[in-house]
């Protein structure tokens, strides 16, 4: 062999490295995309089913007799089962394969939605909802691990656009859907509408995804020190935080047990981090400080998204009067810049610093929250109009370059760790709102109802004229004196709802100084995992 082709010389006849072509780019196949479609398509339905019920709960209350402070428990039921669920779904797809494990959890879906549709009680819609929020929850962390495991770095910005886009889709789409199918058809098919889209779910898992055997040697090498603490510590504190206010925290027994509870199943799970070969719950994971700050800013964002999506259309059902329809059309508001950044979003995630479109969309969020910091009893759905519009486009940047961050922060083999967790904070969060309202609407009502009425003495010559203006108009006391009280209760509970506000406006400000802990993914060309 001569020097000019040992050393590779163009004379010799083999290319220089110089002048060979590049390797192909990785691309992923057709069935890839199908599954990655698949997964969008489940985290859509999961998180739809969070908030669909949400303009219509008026209706579902009377029809199935529960009370006001029952029927939050047919939107808290389902988070709360979503969020014990979540983590473990990373173990759960590694015992029964990941198409077997996702054809359980959209079957038993179906099955739990029909439930749902066909209930006449609250019990039985509770055990619906419950079982709604087991199998959904399945559905979300479990389509970033496709996105993580299918698609090659260079094309995941895409596969977490799809994934990140369902997200946010679903809790604002919810409400208007549910409300149209109430006020059109019947609140059931809020519920059946699951039947069609699940079976479309089934079907490209059967025809995108590999069959894997499963690993039923796992179960019995399970952490299951780590999965029965999740569930004691995260269905205890979620009911505790919902309920406590309402039977007066500690002075309840119900709910002394239930804090104890939390705290055993915290013991548990920090017992299996030590003793288990692969914890239920990575949580090892959370010592990387970008995934710490993804993690709490995912909380902040959950709390956000689900707050409002429950706030503003309670707000415009017992202010303004508004039907279901209308309400779910306000809320859907903040979905309209979602449907229009989509396209673009696997090129900002490309092109954008992440700090400076985290920074941007935190602000957005906080200052759409304080806008509506300015409602009156006299505000309707246009006076939303504006923050909700804004609060679309802080959510698509945050949330994206958030979902980035966390399934980057950790290698390929730890994806369903990361998303599980990742998943499970940030419907936390919405878990931590639902509850918190609660908290803050019993108590900020009374403060507010009692300062009023203390600031109308009896002996005023204002109050004596109005009352015996209205004593005139309404034909009697008794009738004016009701009519007082109705306007005292309605500019009690607008004031309580401007405390909602800007609690999450300032919730929001206070976690944005982690942004200086992500990150930055390398701009334009191929990216790269964060380890």
């Amino acid at each position: 062999m001569t020097d000019e082709v040992a050393s590779g010389d163009p004379a010799g006849g083999l290319p220089s490295p110089a002048d060979a072509p590049p390797p192909p780019a990785e691309r992923a196949s057709t069935a890839d995309w199908l599954a990655v479609g698949a997964g969008a398509l489940g985290a859509m339905m999961a998180t739809l089913d969070i908030s669909i019920v949400n303009s219509s709960l008026p209706t579902i209350q009377g029809e199935i007799g529960a009370s006001g402070t029952e029927g939050t428990w047919i939107a808290t039921a389902y988070l709360v089962a979503e969020i014990v669920i979540i983590p473990l779904s990373g173990w759960l797809e590694r015992v029964f394969g990941l198409r077997t494990f996702l054809l359980i959890a959209a079957s038993l879906f179906i099955a739990f939605s029909m439930l749902c549709g066909f209930s006449h009680t609250l019990p039985m819609m509770i055990v619906g909802r419950v079982g709604q929020g087991f199998t959904g929850g399945a559905l979300i962390p479990t389509a970033m691990t496709i996105v993580a495991t299918r698609l090659p770095r260079s094309q995941q910005p895409v596969g977490n656009a799809m994934f990140g886009c369902t997200v946010i889709l679903g809790p604002v789409t919810g409400p208007v859907l549910g409300g149209w199918l109430t006020e059109n058809i019947s609140w059931h098919y809020a519920f059946f509408i699951n039947l069609p889209v699940g079976m479309a779910l089934i079907t490209l898992l059967l025809v995108a995804m590999p069959h894997q055997r499963p690993k039923f040697d796992l179960v019995a090498q399970a952490d299951w020190f780590g999965i029965f603490g999740l569930a004691m510590a995260l269905g205890g504190l979620t009911v505790v935080l919902e309920e406590g206010e309402r039977e007066q925290w500690f002075s309840s027994s119900v709910i002394c047990w239930l804090a104890a509870m939390s705290v055993i199943g915290m013991a548990f799970v920090a017992i299996g981090q030590i003793r288990a070969t692969r914890p239920v719950i990575r949580l090892a994971l959370l010592r990387d400080p970008q995934f710490s700050a993804v993690v709490i800013m995912g909380i902040a964002v959950g709390m956000v998204i689900y707050g409002t999506s429950y706030v503003i259309p309670q707000f415009l059902s017992t202010i303004a009067g508004y039907n279901s329809l209308q309400s779910g059309e306000i809320v859907l508001l903040s979905g309209i810049p979602s449907l229009l950044m989509m396209p673009f979003t696997p090129l900002m995630v490309r092109r954008i610093p992440i700090r400076v479109s985290v920074t941007i969309g935190m602000a957005i969020l906080a200052f759409s929250a304080w806008l509506e910091t300015g409602i009156t009893p006299l505000s309707a759905g246009g006076d939303f109009a504006h923050s909700q519009l804004l609060r679309g486009v802080g959510t698509i940047m945050t949330m994206m370059f958030l979902n980035q961050a966390a399934i980057r922060s950790v290698p390929p083999e730890q994806a369903s760790d990361a998303a599980g967790l990742y998943n499970a904070a940030r419907n936390l969060g919405g878990s931590f709102a639902l509850a918190g309202i609660a908290v803050i609407q019993d108590q900020r009502v009374w403060l507010h109802s009692r300062r009023m009425e203390e600031s109308l003495s009896a002996n005023s010559v204002m109050v004596q004229d109005y009352m015996a203006q209205q004593s005139q108009a309404l034909g009697g006391t008794a009738t004016a004196l009701q009519s007082l009280g109705r306007t005292i209760q309605i500019q009690a509970l607008t004031m309580t709802y401007i405390d909602l506000f800007w609690i999450l406006a300032v919730g929001v400000v206070c976690v944005s100084p982690l942004i200086l802990l992500l990150r930055p993914l390398p701009q334009g060309g191929k990216p790269v995992a964060a380890h």
